[in-house]
């Protein structure tokens, strides 16, 4: 087509080639855009994609689709209007396996956390965790921390459940929080402090390291693989380029439909697991459960069970009409400010839990990521 060859030929790049996608009812199969035409992005060196598409041949997924496809080979993708750029990723010493999600509440700290124990039965691990609520400066957790301790963060003024101190808690190895502010589509961050942390991990010299993605947000380091937690909005937006970028990718199987679509994105091995509530210590008398969103909670036969961790006000309602001796908490937004501390007040146990991570072949599919570290001569 005349406006499309014209169109590349006014283009401010060296074009080098050109890639037909779709919207052949106009074309007689003889056409010449001026440039030779690609089968794929592979079958050229370039810097960067021009999307010349529009409706109705290509629509928002499938753009998205082909700016994933892009990123994912390190190229920037423009269009009249917009413009994405890949994420960068520092490189990084030591062997190393990074965990992120397609968005909140999918299972990617349970996944993170369950990582660092299945290695940690054989190597030295240090995970390195991002989230939004991290510390100013990098932060060592350098032992489990108990109710109490966590209590006491909160009452100074700190964020007492932020993910690196539950992975710390839950996991047992060092974990060092750092923070992040923004999220691009495609993960990068607008500003981090996670490559001081990884620095910190390296001074420390264990054998893995395990980097804790925040919501969609990816860690900013070249690991040498990455695990996706996929929800069921793997197909939207830029997530694509998550799966692209992943070696392995685990769905919940109430999410089990989302395997297909990461099928359809790249060959990639696909994991269904489950998350089972798991309290660290024995339970006793009458038990209230505090959970961030749903969960199965039926074998632990509570007398009550709280999805409200992330709401204060019902949480606080709550609370106000319980009556039980144990309470067991998900390590999560108002667990240890409000739940925690109601708790202690009243002189009953309170009792950190876990999202045990189970499903057919899940443990052997990440443990063999974590490549073992090299010999030193």
């Amino acid at each position: 087509m005349t406006v499309v060859r014209d169109a590349l030929a006014g283009l401010p790049y060296d074009v080098v080639g050109a890639l037909l996608v779709g919207g052949t009812e106009k074309l007689r199969g003889d056409d010449d855009y001026g440039v030779p035409l690609v089968r794929s992005l592979d079958d050229v060196e370039a810097d960067l994609v021009v999307d010349l598409s529009d409706e109705s041949v290509l629509g928002p997924r499938e753009r998205f689709l082909w700016a994933s496809r892009a990123l994912a080979r390190g190229l920037v993708y423009v269009g009249a209007d917009f413009r994405f750029d890949p994420p960068a990723f520092e490189t990084f010493p030591l062997p190393s396996v990074s965990v992120i999600g397609t968005g909140k509440r999918v299972g990617k700290t349970a996944v993170a956390t369950h990582l660092a124990r299945l290695l940690a039965r054989d190597r030295d691990v240090v995970v390195v965790s991002m989230g939004r609520g991290g510390p100013a400066e990098p932060e060592v957790a350098e032992v489990a921390p108990t109710v109490e301790s966590l209590v006491e963060l909160s009452r100074a003024g700190r964020h007492a459940a932020s993910d690196y101190l539950e992975t710390a808690a839950l996991a047992g190895v060092p974990t060092i929080g750092c923070r992040r502010a923004g999220g691009g589509l495609a993960g990068a961050v607008v500003d981090s402090n996670v490559l001081a942390g990884a620095a910190l991990a390296v001074e420390r010299s264990p054998d893995v390291v395990v980097f804790d993605g925040s919501g969609a947000a990816i860690p900013p380091v070249a690991t040498d693989a990455r695990v996706l937690v996929a929800g069921l909005n793997v197909g939207e937006g830029l997530n694509p380029y998550r799966v692209l970028v992943s070696d392995l990718v685990l769905v919940l199987s109430q999410n089990a439909r989302a395997a297909d679509v990461v099928r359809s994105v790249k060959d990639v091995p696909v994991v269904e697991v489950d998350l089972r509530l798991r309290p660290l210590e024995a339970v006793e008398g009458r038990i209230a459960v505090f959970t961030a969103g749903p969960a199965d909670v039926s074998h632990l036969e509570p007398a009550f069970h709280s999805t409200a961790l992330a709401n204060r006000a019902q949480l606080r309602e709550e609370l106000s009409r319980l009556d039980v001796d144990t309470y067991v908490i998900e390590i999560k937004a108002a667990a240890i400010d409000v739940v925690a501390e109601h708790a202690l007040e009243r002189g009953a146990k309170v009792v950190f839990a876990d999202n045990e991570v189970v499903g057919e072949g899940v443990d052997e599919a990440l443990v063999a990521l974590a490549p073992a570290r090299e010999a030193v001569s």
